[in-house]
């Protein structure tokens, strides 16, 4: 490559892979935009910073949510950002909420959003399947999840569009979010002294009880788990169910065989998770030198695992750019890796089971409504903004 890969570039946010492609053949470990980030493309390699906390720290991730123009974000004080062994502790308490009684809870709830979806399609109609499908599902979850209120769930895709656009907003989006995270947190902050007055049954409350090494957690510990909570779990599970649209309209004989036999749904959500994964990079502090297929890495410097490319290598993923419902299962790296594998990973999952079911169900079939794609702007995820369809029998 000729010149520096810049990830935000407009052309690479719309089709990153051809670049992420000649990365691994000709510079698996080099130096990117935006600021001179240094990037892992090959899976093994992305593997090896996202398992090995002692040489690459979490913490590296300030960059992408608190750079200097922002003052504040309560998010850098998560469980994204914390290493072993405070990662640890943290993480046994916010794993309660994912416990495998939570899925058939909330799945009927699930279910009615995708009967909603239903009702309202009409041959012949043009849709954004984000806002009618991709969203509610998840924000109905979440709700549950939070015990908050799920009409809020339009006010969810602001909030969490905003908090994961810093790394890349530009000027004249700046203001917004610095008002959007001022919003969220003054209603995480009513939500949080309604439960102290009135426990329920959901997370805020069991946050509240929780208790450190005997110690209780402070309000802005459990706003953080929140705001961190709200983004993971809303807006990565959006951008797989609009991935899985994208799949299904471009790829109708997919779509035909999935709807035939509905037995294909998990290789399906599967090999979605590994074509177009909502985790697109993650970022890592290095914390002493190290050297990755003979290139250094100097200590403090950053890394970014390419998790997207790592999915597409051609070493672990025969003819990777084919989306492949037979293919042979391998691990992908969509969740992460380690010590910090997504927590709700078993939840997104579930989430687009239905979703899919919902689709396979239906007598018509999808086609795009003649609108181009439009990505969203960030450097850890990489989805669809809208996903504007046209549903035909």
């Amino acid at each position: 490559m000729s010149h520096r890969l810049n990830l935000l570039a407009p052309e690479v946010r719309a089709n990153p892979y051809p670049y992420y492609a000649e990365l691994r053949r000709s510079a698996p470990v080099c130096q990117v935009d935006p600021g001179g980030i240094w990037a892992v493309s090959r899976y093994d390699d992305v593997a090896l910073v996202l398992k090995n906390a002692e040489l690459f720290s979490a913490k590296g991730g300030r960059i992408a949510l608190l750079p200097p123009w922002l003052d504040r974000n309560p998010m850098v004080d998560s469980i994204l950002l914390m290493d072993p062994p405070e990662h640890t502790k943290a993480r046994a308490i916010v794993s309660r909420a994912f416990s495998t009684r939570v899925i058939p809870r909330i799945e009927p709830l699930l279910r009615a959003a995708g009967r909603g979806f239903v009702e309202r399609l009409t041959p012949g109609c043009e849709l954004d399947f984000c806002a009618e499908l991709a969203v509610p599902i998840p924000a109905t979850a979440i709700a549950d999840l939070l015990g908050l209120d799920p009409a809020l769930r339009a006010h969810f895709k602001r909030w969490t569009a905003a908090f994961v656009a810093i790394a890349a907003a530009t000027p004249e989006m700046r203001e917004g979010i610095r008002t959007t995270i001022v919003e969220l947190e003054q209603y995480l902050r009513e939500v949080i002294a309604a439960r102290r007055a009135a426990p329920r049954d959901d997370l805020v409350s069991e946050l509240l009880a929780a208790r450190i090494d005997g110690v209780a957690l402070t309000e802005p510990e459990i706003v953080s788990f929140l705001f961190l909570l709200l983004a993971a779990g809303f807006e990565t599970t959006t951008h797989l169910l609009n991935a899985a649209m994208k799949i299904f309209t471009d790829h109708p004989e997919v779509y035909a065989r999935v709807r035939a036999d509905p037995a294909l749904v998990p290789a399906f959500i599967e090999e979605v998770l590994r074509f177009e994964p909502s985790a697109h990079i993650a970022i890592r502090h290095v914390k002493a030198d190290v050297e990755i297929r003979g290139v250094k890495l100097p200590a403090g410097t950053l890394v970014a695992a390419l998790i997207s490319s790592a999915n597409r290598d051609e070493q672990v993923f025969p003819d990777p750019d084919r989306f492949d419902l037979d293919r042979e299962r391998q691990v992908g790296l969509s969740f992460g890796y380690g010590a910090h594998f997504c927590l709700g990973a078993a939840l997104a999952r579930a989430e687009a089971k239905i979703g899919i079911e919902v689709l396979t169900s239906l007598p018509g079939r999808f086609e795009w409504a003649g609108r181009a794609p439009e990505w969203n702007i960030s450097l850890t995820l990489r989805g669809l903004k809208e996903c504007w369809v046209r549903y035909v029998l």
